[in-house]
């Protein structure tokens, strides 16, 4: 019994997991879209079929290495879905960027929010797939909501940052994202090997907490 309870966590995190981080990137390219780029839909990428999406490194394997360290959640990437902002700019201006920019976390916020309501709606005392599955997409979508918050390139935070200083005409701030841009992986890395995630990460363990 032990077993197929294990079996059933395993599926009901990688299916949370597939949903929250394929569905992130679909937005951006759905929202772009709307501001009339077709790159991501030229490019197959608003497809659901998880295969276009998976990142070797950020959908496999990173996920698999944090549950085999039994880290205290999961996170992960897809492929980032192609998007051309001088499409989006020219179409939406810099207010259709932020939305392009902010897709993704809305979505996860969105789909955590529901997945909390549907799951205290029909939880009865007794856990299944279904309540699994819910728990974990309340778990990972705000995981991914708050890490991709964080004003730090590439993630979209630093874009939605970015593009409202240009909007607002604060150029300095503009110019300070690009600069610092190249070494926005070093950034990450650092604050996520450091005693520096769990201050980061505090939001995401306090949405969950008032969602669960």
């Amino acid at each position: 019994m032990s077993n197929d309870f294990d079996l059933i966590k395993i599926i009901a995190i990688v299916l949370s997991l597939m949903i929250a981080i394929i569905g992130h990137e679909i937005m951006h390219g759905l929202v772009a879209y709307y501001y009339k780029d077709d790159t991501a839909k030229k490019a197959n990428r608003l497809n659901i079929n998880p295969i276009v999406h998976i990142d070797i490194i950020g959908t496999i394997v990173v996920p698999i290495m944090l549950f085999l360290a039994n880290a205290p959640f999961l996170f992960g990437w897809a492929k980032p879905v192609p998007v051309n902002m001088k499409t989006v700019i020219n179409s939406g201006g810099y207010f259709g960027a932020i939305n392009v920019a902010l897709a993704g976390i809305i979505y996860n916020l969105v789909v955590a929010i529901v997945s909390s309501i549907i799951l205290f709606s029909i939880y009865s005392g007794t856990v299944g797939f279904i309540e699994y599955l819910l728990l974990y997409l309340v778990i990972y979508n705000s995981v991914l909501a708050i890490f991709n918050l964080w004003p730090i390139p590439p993630l979209d935070g630093a874009n939605a940052v970015m593009f409202l200083a240009m909007k607002l005409k604060i150029y300095a701030i503009a110019k300070f994202y690009q600069k610092i841009e190249p070494y926005g992986m070093i950034l990450l890395i650092i604050v996520l090997a450091t005693p520096l995630s769990s201050i980061f990460f505090e939001p995401a363990r306090i949405l969950i907490k008032t969602l669960l």
